[in-house]
């Protein structure tokens, strides 16, 4: 049976951020999927990404990777929202929590977010 493919869905917040909403496996197969969007976006001058976790159902270490490659590779923030509790408890015990914090609220102009 095939895996799931990851679908990215990208809602541009502003003249500076960009949310891409995840749903699937980001695994190695995904994974540059995930990395090439994010660069499309940053080319297009959205430096700062949300990244919504809502809808993955596995990440594992390429996911990860793919997590801090976008990082680096950028000038903005990157944000990681709606997280499941087991792809937090993975970033908190590789260490990428530090990295990579998962602020409290939704992304701007979410109808989710707080103050």
């Amino acid at each position: 049976m095939l895996s799931p493919l990851l679908t990215i869905e990208v809602d541009r917040l502003d003249a500076g951020s960009a949310r891409l909403r995840l749903a699937g496996e980001l695994d190695f197969d995904t994974a540059p999927e995930l990395v090439a969007a994010a660069a499309e976006l940053r080319r297009a001058g959205h430096q700062e990404l949300w990244l919504d976790f809502a809808g993955v159902t596995l990440c594992d270490s390429s996911g990860l990777s793919a997590l801090v490659v976008i990082h680096r590779s950028g000038t903005g923030g990157v944000h990681l929202i709606d997280m499941t509790p087991r792809v937090r408890q993975l970033l908190d015990r590789t260490g990428l929590a530090e990295l990579l914090p998962t602020p409290p609220r939704a992304a701007p102009g979410d109808a989710r977010e707080v103050g």
